[in-house]
């Protein structure tokens, strides 16, 4: 019997039903989200414009931890570019891509629109003009970036053969996570050991995905879109980084290994530099005051403020902190289902704060990782997908249970009330 050569990956065609290469996955995962870090870049460069996308969340949209919460239309084109392109190259994946925005857009002559991306440029510029209220200039420029091709290469998955059913698959997608970093566009923000408190570099883009039927992160793909300026050009580049983390392979891009801070690859959790090293935390600017000193104590000098979910997060997978730890119930599946997925190709994880400090646990249990497949019972709109219980994300386990006994001798009695 005659044998074909097997194609290339970038020349085959995806069949209905086959099982997927999740190194393809993840290679388009990348390249949609450097498209979409390009769209949020070009919405970015023109005030005037940028003006134009702001536009207020309403109801069951809003995140009631911000007295108001904004909704862009790079959000909403992001959103639509990662599940247009995923379907395109995997049909059925785009019907199991879900996101925080929806892609319904109202123009200052309250004009309803739903916003999709077309098959043409020339189309989605006119559907985008209807948005922009008629500024063509504008919208034919967001067309260009959102049919602009991304061609990048990622030598680290060329190698990898790992398969998996697409029926179990699903996506999580948060198209630009800190949008009211992205909408003040500090630019000059000065870092604290590394951790920007605010500013462009906390905003990210967050795509992770998940086994619909255990819920457990498989591959996450964080987008930073704004890390450094060109001073002459005002032109921003950014950086991504990728895991995954399925049947026994554990991979992640590179550049993390050469991360600054608490840690890196080379580093056993054992070492006696792990051992005498403070702790130390990435928080939210809006932690409460009962967390804040306990932590104040717990990591002495080594606490970060910072904005963004995402970012919070990707400051953990950096090595920049040992830990992200948040005690409200206003992240999101989206919000951390990408970090989540590439913490656990490190050894790490994102646990359930409330569940961590109520089980007080002992080293080496094991401990309530988030999931990402079910609703929150009795509960509506975006609180559907709340991480009820807070979070911590961590990298180290070993790091994980020294925090955690510290925090819980230094809450005492009070960490009901957290």
């Amino acid at each position: 019997m005659a044998t074909t050569k097997r194609p290339a990956k970038s020349q085959r065609s995806q069949r209905a039903g086959e099982p997927l290469e999740m190194s393809d996955i993840l290679r388009e995962l990348l390249r949609v989200s450097e498209k979409a870090a390009n769209i949020a870049r070009a919405c970015r460069q023109q005030e005037a414009l940028f003006q134009l996308l702001v536009q207020e969340k309403k109801d069951a949209e809003k995140n009631k931890k911000f007295a108001a919460d904004f909704k862009t239309l790079a959000d909403v084109l992001v959103q639509e570019v990662v599940k247009q392109n995923m379907e395109n190259k995997f049909p059925g994946l785009g019907k199991k891509i879900f996101g925080e925005e929806s892609n319904e857009f109202t123009n200052d002559l309250g004009e309803k629109i739903t916003v999709e991306l077309r098959s043409t440029e020339a189309e989605t510029a006119e559907l985008l003009s209807r948005v922009l209220d008629g500024n063509v200039p504008a919208s034919e420029a967001l067309a260009k970036v959102v049919h602009q091709d991304v061609d990048l290469s990622d030598p680290t998955l060329e190698s990898l053969e790992i398969r998996v059913p697409q029926e179990i698959l699903g996506i999580w997608v948060d198209p630009i996570d800190s949008t009211y970093q992205y909408i003040k566009g500090s630019a000059d923000v000065k870092s604290n050991q590394g951790v920007f408190p605010s500013g462009l570099q906390c905003v990210t883009i967050l795509i992770g995905v998940y086994d619909i039927q255990t819920g457990v992160p498989l591959m996450g793909v964080i987008n930073q879109p704004f890390v450094s300026q060109n001073l002459t050009t005002l032109r921003w580049t950014g950086q991504y980084y990728w895991g995954l983390s399925y049947m026994g392979t554990n991979i992640h891009s590179p550049q993390i290994a050469l991360s600054k801070g608490t840690g890196g690859e080379t580093r056993t959790e054992n070492s006696d530099g792990e051992l005498s090293r403070p702790l130390s935390a990435v928080i939210s600017t809006s932690e409460n005051e009962t967390i804040k000193a306990a932590l104040s104590r717990v990591c002495r000098g080594g606490v970060f403020p910072a904005a963004g979910a995402g970012y919070k997060s990707l400051c953990v997978v950096q090595g920049l902190v040992d830990i992200y730890i948040f005690s409200e119930d206003t992240t999101f599946k989206w919000d951390s289902c990408a970090a989540h997925a590439i913490l656990r190709a490190m050894g790490g994880g994102i646990v359930d704060m409330k569940e961590c400090l109520a089980r007080n646990p002992e080293p080496g249990l094991d401990l309530p990782q988030l999931l990402y497949h079910t609703e929150n019972k009795g509960a509506s709109g975006v609180d559907l997908w709340a991480n009820k219980g807070g979070l911590i994300a961590y990298r180290s386990r070993h790091r994980l249970d020294t925090f955690l006994s510290c925090l819980i001798q230094n809450l005492g009695p009070l960490k009901t009330q957290t």
